[in-house]
């Protein structure tokens, strides 16, 4: 696995969410530039594959599309929606909400998430894939927390690294806001009760 892209400096939130949005810690720019990286690495790993991108629900929304339409190849897509986290920060049960429609068996799996954070969503989702007997599962996740992992699982693809900080934005949410911002940013610790 190739390391993570480094984060650079940190910039200050747009004005007016500078009452909720501590920084802003990777940029639309930078995101951008590491999604088409990592386009052309899965390019090159599953070219001339049968490749089916399974996506978790609903924080991958953004990174998902800038990420197929970045990739040139024959792909087809699905969705299984998993919940651990209510409105506060904390992780509960996991729960599988939505089911895959394709069938994956024998076929190559691209498992996209938006945060490898404890590990356990990853942990439960590759064991729930595997029962379908697909060929391989490799899993691209747009950031990668590697202070908080519980489970010992790593991503194949990763964009970022990054400390452990609440982050929003880019599909990544808190009480179902923040998902629309364009960068990912700090969550101010007011805004979730730290």
């Amino acid at each position: 696995m190739k390391k993570p892209a480094p984060l650079s400096l940190v910039r200050r939130a747009p004005p007016r969410l500078r009452k909720e949005i501590e920084c802003v810690l990777i940029s639309r720019t930078q995101i951008h530039r590491r999604v088409r990286e990592l386009a052309k690495r899965i390019e090159h790993d599953f070219a001339g594959r049968d490749l089916v991108v399974v996506s978790l629900l609903n924080g991958t929304v953004m990174f998902l599309a800038d990420l197929i339409r970045s990739l040139n190849l024959p792909l087809r897509l699905d969705f299984m929606g998993v919940s651990s986290y209510g409105s506060g920060t904390v992780s509960r049960e996991l729960v599988f909400t939505k089911e895959l429609r394709l069938d994956v068996r024998g076929r190559d799996v691209l498992l996209v998430d938006d945060i490898l954070d404890t590990g356990k969503t990853l942990t439960a989702v590759i064991a729930k894939l595997q029962q379908l007997q697909p060929r391989q599962i490799k899993t691209c996740v747009l950031l990668n927390k590697p202070a908080r992992r519980v489970e010992d699982v790593q991503a194949d693809y990763a964009g970022f690294e990054i400390p452990d900080l609440f982050v929003v934005g880019y599909g990544l949410d808190y009480a179902e806001r923040y998902r629309n911002l364009p960068f990912v940013g700090v969550l101010k610790p007011e805004m979730y009760g730290k």
